[in-house]
């Protein structure tokens, strides 16, 4: 089973890390809620443990994007134990809600129980959905208003690192790093030049600049 553990503490990520992959599970880490859409965007996650209190997109907003496209089993791990936060993590679509401190063999416990109770895997690719844009991850196919739209490599990956974070700003910068695996920020014109041909094939209204800082996916249906 491949188990995503987002936390931004390093001791419970390396502790969880450790005990996940001692019972044979693939377990990778996330610090943030960005990296964790940008890992349940582009790979097969079977589980998601999640903290809510992260930096930047908090674990509340992380469950709600992920629901508007998937349903893969999140857990939350957590020292909030208000009941209005526990009440707002399972309406949001969290399976489960354990706090912190925890013990390891409840959580596995729990583990095993959401993924019964969610049965095998889903048969479906994984599909974001915005608007009339849909992005088919598996098959890296493209479609708004049901035509498809043939895009480049490099397009795909961009318009996927948009879309996992909508109507969220992603520097030109972060976009150069993250999508092209560039350090040296001077090669932003790359980016621009990508998001006009993104615009080009499908549509002005997809991607809105904000000048001086970089783009966010909008779609308007």
């Amino acid at each position: 089973m491949k188990v995503l553990v987002v936390d931004d503490e390093p001791q419970i990520l390396r502790a969880l890390r450790a005990s996940l992959a001692a019972r044979g599970h693939d377990v990778t880490t996330a610090p943030n809620g960005e990296t964790a859409l940008d890992v349940l965007a582009t790979s097969d996650v079977d589980l998601m443990v999640l903290d809510l209190g992260l930096p930047g997109i908090d674990g509340l907003e992380v469950i709600k994007r992920l629901r508007s496209w998937s349903e893969v089993p999140v857990i939350v791990l957590t020292v909030r134990d208000a009941q209005a936060d526990k009440v707002a993590a399972l309406d949001a679509g969290a399976d489960d809600y354990v706090t912190k401190p925890f013990a390891m063999d409840e959580l596995l416990a729990r583990t095993r129980a959401v993924l019964r109770r969610r049965g095998p895997a889903e048969a479906q690719p994984p599909v974001i959905r915005s608007g009339d844009l849909e992005i088919d991850l598996s098959r890296r196919q493209v479609t708004r208003g049901g035509r498809e739209v043939h895009l480049t490599p490099t397009e795909f990956d961009l318009l996927v690192h948009l879309a996992g974070r909508p109507r969220t700003v992603l520097p030109r910068e972060r976009l150069l790093a993250e999508v092209w695996g560039w350090a040296d920020a001077s090669g932003t014109r790359t980016v621009d030049s990508h998001v006009k041909a993104l615009r080009r094939k499908l549509g002005a209204d997809v991607i809105r600049t904000v000048h001086g800082v970089g783009y966010a996916l909008e779609v308007q249906a």
